[in-house]
């Protein structure tokens, strides 16, 4: 695990660029304490932070260049089948490292090498022969690769900071993603919250050089064929899948362990480690005060599979001393990312350097609400029989008669032209309505919705809707709320601390399997039924039967309290902004502060967060 950049000329100059990536290289410290390196040629200039995982011998070192002298890699992540990938190469090895494996690899089979690859990655292969850059991420976007393209050159980084910092990369707000942001508390992909910086979307190739570049998709969450399992068949496949997942990522020469909230995901996961390992390192994150703590839950597991247990007790004061270094450490804005600082941080100071997490869990088995509501929308198709007008009126009804979230999401659900699970998806994650986004900007027109206009990609391209419906919204969350939250949450957030986190649920095969499976299979009656009858007696009863709780704060009355200071002044900073109706942002505050239940925190925090990050970063 690691971080990377680069820069290549694209027109007839060929400058020296090592000095921008030396200042890249530095601002990418935290990903990589071990080691550092840069590699200038003929027009390109490629650097290296390196977190040593597998091989902490010298031999890791990057960029590091093939035995034939053609290809030069910079490479940030984990190939879990490197052996099995090694044993196949005829390459004179000097490493044990995943690293040069993936080069031997290309070496080998050139780009057709990237569709064996089993892993999380970002990488850049140079080939000096034919002048071209390869930039490559992993099918589940659990790596980020960002760009920036302009007619004199191409930089990437596994950081947009990291762009930024290179002083080639002019510092101006996005305002088309700025309403993506507001709509979503994130950008999605390809865009970002800076005008010009760009996303390799998940699964993708680009290949720069010859004065151009062309992007390139390899892979897609959407399965290529809709499974026929029964319940008995899905269960064998599944635990097999999870199984095996989970036994790629205990490769490691560094102390590892899994967090263990004591929930079904992360508790399944140290189920299967345990019978894959003697020993298992467990880390949970506990706290004094009953209502948020999750211990008991925690313990019960680890006794059961005998762990190595530590308890990390935070106090709910300690995690907010903490709050302005954790936003601090963002890469790009965000509305969620503290929760997973505070875990990390605590994690890797206790000697941890990489950890397994349960992320992926609800996406892949329905474990959220929406995933019900779903099914239950689809059993409403009666209502696009009713005229769209008549809808919308009912909907406005609504919000008058009961304002808050919920009426704005389902006034929006009415109003559509067509209601089903996929058009009525994007209302279900959006934090701010196009309404009060509207309001709160001076631009009169709102750009057209970017996670709906994701899935419509999906449909167009790869058949999306031929899914069954928990495998739609499943594809619809790993596409949108997973990839541009949870997942950059949690790289930002956990190499801010030089802390790998491996995510096995997210392994590509059992994607694939996992949203093909018929509806009745998934969730016969209650939410990731399927996972919990995989496991059989694996997972306690205590844990299966538990009321869903999550990593839950008390946001809302530190917002008005401890940290109304904090909030107010970067509110008010946020309200100064030209493109802001600085009146309508103070208002927001004011209903925030009386209580008024159309605005809740989370959707303050999304605007102190953008003005903190903007203002750090020196976003224009």
């Amino acid at each position: 695990m690691c971080g990377i950049n680069g820069i290549l000329a694209l027109d007839s100059e060929r400058p020296d660029h090592s000095g921008a990536v030396e200042l890249m290289n530095n601002a990418l410290r935290h990903r990589g304490p071990d080691d550092a390196g840069i590699y200038n040629g003929d027009g390109v200039a490629l650097g290296h932070r390196r977190l040593s995982i597998i091989d902490l011998s010298s031999a890791g070192h990057q960029p590091m260049q093939s035995a034939n002298g053609r290809y030069v890699l910079v490479f940030n992540g984990e190939i879990y089948n490197f052996r099995e990938l090694r044993a196949q190469l005829d390459y004179p090895f000097r490493s044990h490292t995943d690293t040069e494996v993936l080069l031997a690899a290309w070496q080998a089979w050139g780009t057709a090498c990237i569709e064996r690859l089993v892993g999380m990655y970002g990488f850049a292969v140079w080939d000096t022969r034919e002048r071209v850059l390869h930039l490559v991420r992993d099918r589940l976007g659990i790596k980020p690769v960002y760009y920036y393209v302009d007619g004199e050159r191409l930089l990437f980084s596994s950081e947009l900071r990291a762009l930024l910092a290179s002083g080639l990369v002019p510092r101006e707000l996005d305002r088309t993603s700025l309403v993506d942001y507001l709509r979503y508390q994130t950008v999605h992909q390809p865009d970002t919250i800076v005008r010009g910086i760009r996303m390799l979307p998940p699964a993708s190739h680009l290949v720069a050089g010859n004065h151009s570049t062309e992007l390139h998709s390899y892979w897609s969450p959407v399965p290529a064929h809709v499974s026929e399992m029964d319940r008995p068949a899905a269960r064998k496949a599944v635990y097999e899948a999870l199984l095996k997942a989970v036994e790629r990522r205990l490769v490691a020469d560094v102390p590892f362990g899994a967090f263990l909230s004591g929930g079904i995901d992360s508790s399944a996961i140290v189920a299967l480690m345990s019978r894959l390992s003697s020993k298992v390192s467990t880390f949970s994150i506990t706290f004094a005060e009953e209502e948020f703590s999750e211990a008991r839950y925690a313990r019960m597991v680890a006794s059961k599979f005998v762990t190595d247990h530590h308890e990390i007790q935070l106090s709910p004061g300690h995690f907010l001393d903490m709050l302005p270094e954790a936003l601090d450490s963002m890469d790009h804005p965000s509305g969620d990312g503290p929760n997973s600082y505070v875990v990390s941080g605590a994690t890797r100071n206790a000697g941890i350097t990489m950890a397994l997490s349960g992320l992926g869990g609800d996406e892949l088995f329905a474990g959220y609400s929406i995933f019900r509501q779903s099914l239950s929308l689809e059993k409403l198709h009666w209502l696009n029989r009713l005229p769209r007008r008549m809808r919308a009126s009912c909907g406005w009804l609504l919000r008058r008669l009961r304002p808050g979230i919920a009426s704005d999401k389902i006034a929006g659900i009415l109003s559509l032209p067509d209601i089903n699970p996929l058009s009525a998806y994007p209302f279900y994650r959006q934090v701010l309505s196009d309404v009060q986004c509207q309001g709160l900007l001076k631009e009169p027109l709102l750009p057209a919705n970017r996670v709906s206009a994701l899935l419509r990609e999906l449909e167009l391209a790869d058949g999306l809707q031929d899914l069954p419906v928990l495998g739609q919204i499943s594809v619809a969350e790993i596409t949108t709320y997973m990839q541009h939250v949870l997942l950059r949450d949690t790289d930002q957030m956990s190499m801010a601390h030089a802390l790998e986190v491996r995510v096995p649920f997210l392994d590509h095969e059992l994607v694939e399997l996992v949203t093909g499976l018929p509806d009745a299979v998934k969730f016969p009656h209650t939410p990731k039924q399927l996972l919990v009858e995989t496991l059989g007696d694996l997972l306690p009863p205590e844990i299966v039967n538990r009321p869903k709780m999550g990593f839950t704060l008390p946001f809302a009355r530190w917002m008005r309290n401890e940290l109304h200071q904090f909030c107010e002044s970067r509110i008010h900073s946020l309200a100064e902004r030209e493109c802001f109706n600085g009146a309508t942002v103070l208002r927001y505050w004011k209903d925030f502060m009386n209580d008024n239940p159309s605005i809740s925190w989370s959707r303050i925090w999304t605007l102190l967060v953008l003005e903190h990050w903007l203002d750090q970063n020196n976003v224009a």
